[in-house]
């Protein structure tokens, strides 16, 4: 649950080398496989565990439908701790691993990624032109500021070879501190404008019942916040409350996220994409 405040002051307290390097170097050593960094810091392992779990499925079947065979070479823009890196030495192909931040490429090294790992921006990638079968972008963009985004996407159009496919998982509703999401329409006009065609896209990360939680949590915080008393003794009393609070919601999200989860197949296949949290697109050079 997030303090609150308009999305221009979000932008503005948002330093993304700074934030990035924070979240590397408070990482939890007991986080070994990497997830805490680059999905949701402040929630259980258990949670980041499905998070993985859904994208991943996700991932499988961006694959198929961008035609990813064994021994094509890979580029993962924004590989972080090298989750996706491993996956796909697992899955035989030659995988190569960019991102901006150099902890985040130690908390690679360090959770067992043996594929090379370079740092550098999406907006400046320090590869040649036409080196990659595909590309890979996963909730990497949409944490870049919107007049950067084009340059970034550019970017990974230009390192591609003729032909080549970019498989784009990116927020398509919300907003935070970090984030600047666009609609899926959005997404699509913006890459098919560097040059790339659609090949498909869906929706990923419904969670109905699990997000109608949170946004029912979020509203009772606000509330809560706005009634609040500054008093020293009240700021005691609302601490020891919000880790009450903290563990209820939680508590209450372990049954509505794996509830979620299950039910997502079945939402799928009612629901249109645009009713999803993110959106997973491959577009072709």
């Amino acid at each position: 649950m997030k303090p609150q405040g308009t999305v221009a002051d979000a932008a503005k307290a948002y330093l993304p080398r700074e934030y990035w390097t924070d979240l590397a170097q408070g990482a939890p050593a007991a986080d070994i496989s990497g997830f805490a960094p680059i999905l949701y810091p402040d929630a259980p392992a258990w949670f980041n565990r499905l998070i993985d779990d859904l994208q991943f499925r996700a991932i499988r079947r961006a694959w198929a439908l961008a035609g990813v065979h064994a021994g094509a070479h890979i580029l993962d823009v924004g590989c972080g701790t090298g989750r996706w890196l491993r996956r796909y030495q697992e899955c035989g192909l030659r995988a190569t691993g960019v991102d901006a931040t150099p902890p985040m490429l130690r908390l690679a090294r360090q959770r067992g990624t043996t594929t090379p790992v370079v740092a550098g921006e999406a907006q400046r990638l320090p590869f040649a032109a036409g080196q990659f079968d595909f590309v890979s972008d996963i909730t990497v963009v949409q944490h870049i500021s919107a007049p950067l985004q084009a340059e970034a996407l550019s970017e990974m159009t230009r390192v591609l070879k003729p032909g080549g496919r970019l498989i784009l998982m990116e927020l398509i509703r919300g907003e935070d501190a970090h984030i600047f999401p666009r609609t899926s329409r959005g997404w699509v006009e913006l890459v098919t404008s560097r040059g790339m065609k659609l090949v498909g896209w869906f929706g990923q990360e419904y969670l109905l019942l699990d997000r109608l939680l949170v946004h029912t949590a979020q509203a009772i915080t606000a509330k809560n916040g706005d009634s609040a008393s500054a008093t020293a003794s009240s700021k005691k009393s609302v601490a020891r409350h919000s880790q009450a609070a903290r563990r209820l919601y939680w508590a209450l999200r372990h049954i509505t996220a794996p509830l979620s989860a299950w039910a997502e197949p079945v939402v799928e296949s009612i629901l249109p994409g645009e009713a999803a949290t993110h959106g997973v697109f491959v577009f072709q050079k």
